[in-house]
């Protein structure tokens, strides 16, 4: 997988269509948009599950930026035109999202204190399946 970023960023870059990418074209607000889109409501998910807000991000930032990974990827095959600008665009849409996910979480859900997460920590939940009991 590691040797896929590197060759993908290759391809982007020795594309003819790459030279004729505009930073500020038609399509970079959509980019933008979507990954803010994706980021923020991946936080937003998150948070449903857990109460530590670095999971929250991780998740939204890995969600946010797999999406544009997979997008220029698809562009790459030969189904559209691959830029790294897009990705640059996703990148700043994917900060922008997480950063106004955090300030909703912030104004909505309090501040976690050590005894929300010990107690968050001791629950449990059993699931019992075929006779099994499933402890998460």
């Amino acid at each position: 997988m590691r040797a896929a970023l590197p060759l993908l960023l290759a391809v982007i870059a020795l594309s003819p269509s790459a030279r004729a990418d505009e930073w500020f074209g038609s399509d970079k607000a959509l980019h933008f948009g979507v990954s803010a889109a994706i980021a923020s409501g991946s936080y937003a998910l998150t948070t449903a599950f857990t109460d530590r807000r670095s999971i929250a991000f991780g998740v939204g930032a890995g969600v946010a930026l797999g999406a544009g990974v997979a997008k220029e990827s698809w562009d790459a095959l030969g189904h559209g035109d691959p830029s790294w600008k897009d990705f640059t665009w996703d990148v700043v849409g994917t900060i922008a999202g997480l950063a106004f996910a955090y300030g909703v979480d912030l104004l909505v859900r309090p501040t976690p204190t050590s005894t929300t997460n010990a107690t968050a920590a001791s629950r449990t939940f059993d699931r019992q399946a075929g006779g099994v009991t499933f402890r998460f």
